[in-house]
């Protein structure tokens, strides 16, 4: 079954520091580009992160550059977000997806397949 399974999640204070997993189950993360996105309450869904496919290069939103950090683990079929210096405008529900892209990863439609989502919760 191909399927994306975020966990991580969870609260914590304003400066903290969470790291997000998502196993990837049914096919392998290295064929595919693979994104964290997330989405607040009356917000649109934005591209947090991204590692193409060919080359491994990673993408960032400007928000969280510097402050993130996103990670494949092949041998494990897993992505990992670590998410450092966490800001209130963090607040989300966080979710991992896969596209057939080669390049570009960041806030592309071809993302099809999605994760569940994995709630974090950050307060002052």
């Amino acid at each position: 079954q191909v399927r994306l399974v975020e966990s991580g999640g969870g609260s914590v204070q304003v400066g903290g520091s969470l790291r997000l997993s998502c196993a990837a189950s049914g096919f392998t993360i290295s064929s595919k580009s693979m994104g964290w996105f997330r989405q607040a309450p009356g917000k649109e869904r934005e591209g947090v992160a991204c590692i193409s496919r060919l080359g491994g290069l990673t993408y960032y939103v400007d928000s969280v550059k510097g402050r993130f950090t996103i990670s494949g683990d092949n041998a494990e079929n897993m992505v990992y977000l670590q998410m450092n210096s966490l800001k209130l405008e963090d607040t989300a529900m966080y979710y991992c997806a896969a596209a057939p892209l080669t390049s570009s990863c960041l806030n592309r439609p071809e993302y099809r397949l999605w994760g569940q989502g994995t709630q974090v919760n950050v307060s002052s």
